[in-house]
């Protein structure tokens, strides 16, 4: 665990720090495989770059309800309920089986004509998707919650081999709006660049559309059944 210092130590680097730290967490939190991916880059590679864009704005607007209902403390009923922790997560596990039976019918039928009104179908799917990820309840309310709480975070002073030399060199100010204005910028680089990157390699190798929808159906086929599973045995 990073250690605290005291606010007023955060350094004469200003809120730079903070805004690159939150930047770097919103990246670190988007970037990992899995099946908020799965539907952007599927949208991507079979409708093109708005539909990815707007899979991606789903996914970050369920993001900020999730922060607005961790910090008026709503979503610890997630946490507190069983029952309704399982309803999301079967919930989440049929959904995600579905939206992988979509991406079966995409890859089967695909046409690089890009579809009408795909902007608000991507938007709509992942919205719902994670809407209904319990998960994505629990990372507000632990490490969201950390990041909302009034302090300071010495990054580089924890590392073993160079902890004492670089104290007070990168001070990220946690609390402070700089931090959840990287944190979303961060997100927003990535909707924006990974839908590109997966459109520009389509146009380089066409046969990537297709096999595109079929690993993203894979991915949420495999997601859905563990959810499914997880909610059995809870």
């Amino acid at each position: 665990m990073h250690p605290y210092v005291p606010l007023q130590s955060a350094g004469p680097l200003g809120l730079l720090p903070t805004v690159v730290g939150g930047v770097v967490f919103g990246l670190a939190l988007a970037a990992p495989p899995g099946p908020m991916n799965a539907v952007i880059a599927e949208e991507s590679a079979v409708r093109g770059w708005r539909a990815g864009l707007f899979a991606g704005l789903g996914a970050m607007v369920a993001d900020l309800c999730f922060l607005l209902l961790s910090l008026v403390g709503v979503a610890t009923v997630v946490t507190e309920t069983p029952g309704l922790h399982r309803l999301m997560v079967a919930t989440g596990g049929l959904l995600m089986l579905w939206f992988a039976y979509g991406a079966v019918r995409d890859a089967s039928g695909f046409s690089s004509a890009e579809a009408s009104g795909a902007e608000s179908r991507g938007f709509r799917k992942a919205l719902v998707l994670a809407l209904t990820n319990p998960y994505q309840v629990v990372f507000w309310l632990t490490v969201g919650i950390g990041l909302l709480r009034p302090g300071t975070v010495d990054v580089l002073s924890s590392l073993p081999s160079v902890g004492t030399d670089t104290t007070g060199l990168l001070v990220v100010r946690t609390g402070h709006p700089a931090l959840l204005v990287g944190l979303f910028g961060g997100i927003a680089l990535w909707i924006t660049g990974f839908p590109a990157a997966i459109v520009l390699a389509r146009r380089r190798v066409e046969a990537l559309a297709p096999a595109v929808a079929w690993a993203s159906a894979a991915v949420l086929a495999v997601t859905g059944v563990l959810f499914l599973g997880q909610a059995v045995v809870q």
